[in-house]
């Protein structure tokens, strides 16, 4: 039996946008003709899955059938939640369709999560589908590539052919992390692997008073043109929690698939700006390179309400002390070591390290080594121009009195 892949595709992306005016859902950015929804639809082409299923809401699915036809699928199913109730009322709603058959695999995969080397993750899939039950749960574990904390850690030991999880820890600090990393801590990637039944009988024991209400939600759905519209009022009474609280914090039956590949939830504009620092040898051209006083900037890809570049401060370099009216900034120092003015703050950072410089903030980058110093710079807002500069202060006479 083929596995089925579900695809999570309700979540908002909040956490990249100051300013609500100008935001999107992380799934649906286009990042150069790409996004990660559409890279998800591709990875459920594999000749080991089903017809993919996309849980969403009624706000994306215009979005979400767009991005089916680009990447012509024509055999799918659309399951719309009512109201936002977390991924275990999610998870459960979707699994629950009578499309699925009771012992049929399903992957869980979230629709905003760039994957390389797919290939090893087919693989390890394929390897460990036959040890799926009735009651066990797989999750992906993610080898580190930095401390970060922005997600969960967990850790295994060997039982016969399975790595079993035996302890989580919620997104820890970044130097409690670096410890984890050096124990063999994994990130928890947030995908799941599981059969049906087992969907059914862990909410049966753990949850089943949301069991009870997302099952009536799915029989008294409408179905029409490919898409479950789950019943509204049956769905609202499930209990609004993240599969991780209602499930797994529940049950011992926890297996992991451990994955030492590029991953990425680009959750935070200093994983994007990372993304497009291991890929600018593609994006620089000369007609984007625009030469300062100070060094230089690379326009590397100007996208919807953002724009990404590289700013190379050569020694002894120091931009303006300046503001923007419209937009603010993210930096992340990528070579070297940046002195920044912040208001009345004036600080360090060095390689691999962020400054958010909120709209408005009085700032500046000064080079005061012999190292070039490069920065990737996330712009975002309604306005987006070089005209939006006020300048306080210039070394090279640039200020307007």
């Amino acid at each position: 039996m083929k596995i089925r892949p579900v695809i999570l595709c309700g979540g908002s992306g909040n956490r990249l946008w100051p300013n609500k005016k100008n935001h999107q859902a992380k799934q649906f950015i286009d990042f150069g003709n790409w996004t990660l929804l559409g890279k998800t639809l591709e990875r459920t082409k594999n000749i080991i899955f089903d017809a993919p299923i996309i849980s969403t809401n009624l706000k994306y699915l215009k979005e979400i059938k767009k991005h089916l036809k680009k990447h012509k699928i024509k055999k799918y199913k659309i399951v719309l939640e009512p109201a936002k109730m977390n991924t275990g009322p999610a998870i459960l709603s979707a699994a629950l369709i009578k499309d699925i058959p009771v012992v049929q695999p399903l992957l869980f995969l979230s629709a905003d999560h760039l994957i390389e080397k797919e290939n090893i993750f087919y693989n390890e899939i394929k390897k460990n589908k036959k040890y799926l039950t009735n009651k066990n749960i797989f999750i992906f574990g993610i080898k580190p590539t930095n401390p970060s904390s922005e997600y969960g850690y967990f850790f295994t030991k060997k039982n016969k052919k399975v790595n079993q999880v035996v302890k989580f820890i919620e997104k820890p600090s970044e130097l409690k992390a670096k410890n984890l990393i050096k124990k063999n801590g994994y990130w928890n990637s947030g995908m799941f692997f599981l059969r049906k039944d087992s969907i059914i009988n862990n909410f049966k024991k753990n949850q089943f008073k949301t069991y009870k209400n997302c099952h009536e939600a799915v029989l008294k759905s409408n179905f029409t043109k490919n898409t479950y519209y789950l019943n509204k009022k049956a769905f609202i009474k499930s209990t609004a929690k993240s599969f991780d609280y209602a499930v797994l914090e529940k049950t011992k039956d926890i297996n992991a698939i451990k994955l030492n590949i590029p991953w990425s939830d680009l959750g935070s504009w200093k994983e994007i700006c990372m993304m497009f620092d291991k890929n600018k040898k593609n994006l620089i051209k000369k007609k984007n390179i625009f030469y300062r006083p100070w060094g230089n900037y690379t326009n590397l890809f100007n996208g919807k309400n953002f724009l990404i570049k590289e700013l190379y401060v050569k020694p002894n370099g120091i931009l303006s002390l300046q503001k923007h009216f419209h937009r603010s900034e993210h930096w992340l120092v990528t070579q070297g070591i940046a002195k920044v003015t912040l208001n009345k703050k004036k600080f360090l950072k060095r390689t691999n390290e962020t400054i958010f410089i909120p709209k408005g903030a009085i700032h500046r980058i000064e080079n005061i080594n012999k190292i070039p110093v490069r920065i990737i710079e996330a712009q975002l807002g309604s306005i987006i121009k070089e005209t939006d500069i006020v300048r306080y202060e210039d070394a090279y006479g640039r200020v307007k009195i």
